[in-house]
């Protein structure tokens, strides 16, 4: 809602309205692709896009406050990529713009040290792979993915 709020072509009621059913239609649609314990699976399914085609999540969101897709094209970046993950959500604007992270927490419960250290090692994995460029997992991991 940061990126609409910028514009101001929407009010604060409008802004709320979407930025909460974005938030539900992400929860139900991460509800069998969100593993805390493992933060870096899944995260190819969680990866939200605008490469001058709207994410389909994020146009739904639009509909319900009576958004068009013409109107939230002249709204938020032709090309803009979040990655949404447990602990981290980051995005970057253009292919080639820099990594910002939107969100950052450091995970609840269990052994504090060995947890922490499985994540950076998780985190440390993810990063490098979009440093690399990729944008999802590799096809082997689609298909682990695919086959549950």
């Amino acid at each position: 809602s940061k990126f609409l709020r910028t514009k101001g072509l929407m009010n604060e009621r409008q802004l709320q309205t979407f930025s909460q059913c974005l938030q539900e239609l992400l929860a139900e649609h991460y509800k069998h692709h969100w593993f805390p314990e493992k933060p870096c699976k899944g995260s190819g399914y969680r990866c939200i896009r605008i490469n001058h085609k709207m994410d389909p999540l994020i146009g739904q969101a639009a509909q319900r406050i009576g958004l068009s897709s013409q109107e939230l094209f002249q709204l938020l970046p032709s090309e803009l990529t979040l990655w949404v993950d447990p602990y981290e959500v980051s995005y970057r604007i253009g292919e080639d713009g820099s990594i910002c992270v939107l969100y950052e927490a450091a995970p609840a419960g269990g052994s504090q040290s060995n947890t922490n250290m499985q994540m950076v090692d998780s985190r440390i994995s993810c990063k490098e792979e979009l440093l690399l460029g990729r944008t999802s997992p590799s096809k082997s991991y689609n298909m682990m993915t695919v086959s549950g």
